[in-house]
C-alpha cells in the first residue's frame, strides 16, 4: 500500500480507506463471514467527486466552450476508459483484492473493474483529506490530460456527417471489420466508408468507440489533416 501512495502522491491517515477502495465485491463476497465491506459505496462516492471536480475546472477554465462542448470533455474525461489509463499508470490492478474466480479470469485487467477501482479510490482520498487533497489528486491523474482529451471530446461521426452533406447525393455508412481480444476485454474495428468508399478505419473497446475513431480518422483526412 505504501508503494501506491508514493504512486499517487497522497499518505492515507486512515488506511483502510485504501484498503476497502481496492476490495471488489468478489472478495468481499468471499469473506462475507469477516464482515469485509466491497469498494462499490466508495465508487458511487468517487463517481460524483470526479464528475463535480471535472465539471467545476472545466466551466471555470474554458469560458468559451457551450455547455454541449463541456459536456463531451467531461465525458471523455471521466469515461471508462479514461479511468482506465490512470489505473494502468499506477498498476492498480496488481494492489486490487479479487476473490479467487475473479483474479483467475483476468480480473485486474478487466476495464470495468480498473476503473471502479479508480473511483472508489478518490472517494477514500475524499474521505481521508478533505475535497482540496483529492481535487489535487484529479488534477493530476485526470485533468492534465485535458487536452488531448478535449480532442477525444469531439463527436466526430457529427463532424463527418456535417463534411460531407455539403454535397448532394452523398451516403455514409459503417461497416464492422473484425473482433479480436477475451471477452472481458473486446476491441472492435470498424470502417466508414462515403458512397460505398473506405474513408477512414478505427478501433475501440465498443462498436460505438470504434465507429468514432473510424470517423476521426476520416475527418482528419477530408480536414487535410493526416499525417
Amino acid at each position: 500500500m505504501k508503494t501506491l501512495e508514493e504512486k499517487i502522491g497522497y499518505s492515507f491517515r486512515d488506511r483502510s480507506l485504501l484498503e476497502n477502495a481496492l476490495t471488489h465485491s468478489s472478495y468481499a463476497n468471499e469473506h462475507r463471514a469477516a464482515g469485509v465491506p466491497s469498494n462499490e459505496r466508495l465508487e458511487f462516492l468517487g463517481d460524483s467527486i470526479l464528475g463535480l471536480v471535472v465539471a467545476d475546472h472545466l466551466y471555470r477554465t474554458r469560458p468559451d466552450l457551450p455547455e454541449g462542448d463541456l459536456t463531451r470533455i467531461r465525458a471523455a474525461l471521466v469515461c471508462e476508459g479514461s479511468l482506465v489509463q490512470v489505473a494502468q499508470a499506477l498498476d492498480l490492478g496488481s494492489y486490487l483484492k479479487l476473490g479467487k474466480g475473479e483474479d483467475h479470469g483476468g480480473g485486474r485487467a478487466r476495464p470495468s473493474i480498473q476503473a471502479d477501482a479508480v473511483e472508489a479510490m478518490l472517494a477514500a482520498v475524499y474521505l481521508d483529506g478533505g475535497i482540496g487533497q483529492v481535487r489535487k489528486l484529479i488534477h493530476r491523474l485526470v485533468l492534465d490530460q485535458e487536452q488531448e482529451k478535449t480532442a477525444a471530446g469531439r463527436d466526430y461521426k457529427t463532424a463527418l456527417q456535417e463534411l460531407v452533406q455539403r454535397e448532394n447525393g452523398q451516403v455514409l455508412s459503417y461497416r464492422l471489420t473484425g473482433e479480436s481480444g477475451p471477452d472481458h476485454a473486446k476491441v472492435f474495428a470498424m470502417e466508414v466508408l462515403l458512397n460505398d468508399g473506405v474513408i477512414g478505419s478505427g478501433q475501440g473497446r465498443s462498436k460505438k468507440e470504434a465507429e468514432q475513431a473510424a470517423a476521426k480518422a476520416a475527418v482528419l483526412t477530408l480536414e487535410g489533416e493526416a499525417p
